[in-house]
Order: structure tokens, then sequence, then C-alpha cells
């Protein structure tokens, strides 16, 4: 017996808070603090410590990211064997986005666990087995040392571009099937502000990686 219409429907809703809310905002968050790579080792191991110093840390990592993670990224998985795209039929920017949100997607199920298998846990054979959790003070040494092996590097590029395109244009599809952007002139000027918001919040996370391997980033 499959799922009720109805309940796909509130299953689909919450798929897309846990993307905005928490995962969103904690996405915005892990940036803000990788930016901190940018002043050095000294000031983004302070950054680090003291995130690992915030009390209930465990609890608020299950209940508020992993627990989130695990039902958006499952689900996601989900909508993506359901999906039908017709993106090469009816090549319209929409009809593509919905293509490209589907791809990020199960590219983002493989990046976000070996990011977390990585340096959350330092799980990853044949790498550093040392965790950033595990050892704040050694935090951007661990990172740079896994960023000057080029085949990490450029995961994690492609990571993180597949992750702020699924957030900006998530953020976006959120705003209009929650209503709260009505009107075809307003999507289409909201759209235009999440394009320009994800080419902002890639900058911003490329130079952050690329500060741990070249002192001031890109810049």
């Amino acid at each position: 017996m499959g799922i009720r219409p109805s309940s796909t429907f509130v299953l689909r809703k919450l798929h897309q808070v846990s993307g905005i809310v928490p995962l969103g905002l904690f996405l915005l968050e892990h940036f803000y603090t990788n930016s901190r790579a940018l002043a050095g080792p000294v000031d983004f191991n302070k950054a680090v410590v003291e995130l690992q110093g915030i009390p209930y840390l465990l609890m608020l990592e299950i209940f508020g990211i992993w627990i989130p993670l695990i039902y958006h990224g499952v689900y996601g998985l989900v909508i993506t064997s359901e999906a039908s795209p017709n993106n090469l039929l009816y090549p319209y920017a929409r009809n593509w986005f919905y293509t490209i949100q589907r791809i990020t997607g199960v590219i983002l199920f493989f990046f976000i666990t070996f990011h977390m298998l990585n340096f959350r846990f330092g799980l990853v054979p044949g790498l550093n087995n040392q965790a950033v959790a595990f050892y704040p003070d050694q935090a951007f040494s661990i990172v740079a040392r896994e960023f000057r092996l080029v085949p990490i590097f450029i995961i994690y590029v492609v990571g993180i571009t597949a992750t702020v395109w699924h957030f900006a244009n998530g953020l976006w599809l959120f705003l209009v099937d929650w209503g709260i952007v009505i009107g075809e002139r307003a999507q289409r000027l909201t759209g235009y502000a999440c394009i320009a918001f994800s080419v902002v919040l890639l900058f911003v996370a490329l130079n952050s990686a690329v500060a741990f391997i070249r002192p001031g980033g890109l810049l």
C-alpha cells in the first residue's frame, strides 16, 4: 500500500523546511566559520574551539543537524527516484533548474557523507584520521593538509558548488511553494535575487577553501 497523497504533501513540506531551517542556517554558519581561515590558523582554530565548547553540542548536532540532514537527504533521494525531468523536451530555465536540483541533491548526499566521515569523525580510509572535532586546536592544519591533495580539493570545490546551487534554488522553491512570494513578476525578481545570493555565497565559500592553502584566499 503506497503513501497517501496527504502524507506525501506533509513529507515534502517537511523536506523543504528541513532544507532551510535548520540546515540552511547551519550552512551559513559553517561558511562563516570557514571564512575565519582568511585571518589565519590562530583565528580559525579559535573559532573551532569556541564551537566545540558550546553547551550540549552533541544534542544540538543530533537534533539540529544530523536528524534533519538524514531526513532531507534520504527523502530527497526518494523524490529524485520519482522525478520525471522534461528539460530536453521543454528546455525552459525552470525545467533545467528542476533537473539540476535533483542532480545536485544526489551529489550532496555523497559529498556530505564524505565530508562528515572525513572532518567530523576522521573515518575515511587513506586520509588523515584526525577529526577536526576531536582536535579543534589543530583544525587549520588538518584541513590544510587535506586541501593540498588535489583530488580532495576538487571534490570540495564540486561539493561546495553543488551545495550553494541546491540551497539557493531550494530557497526560491521554498518561498514560492509556501506562498511567501506570489505573482510571476515577484517570483522572477526573487529568482534573480537568489542567483545573485548564490554567486556571492559561492565566492565566500571558495575563497575560504583557498585560504587553507593560500594565505588571504583568492584576493
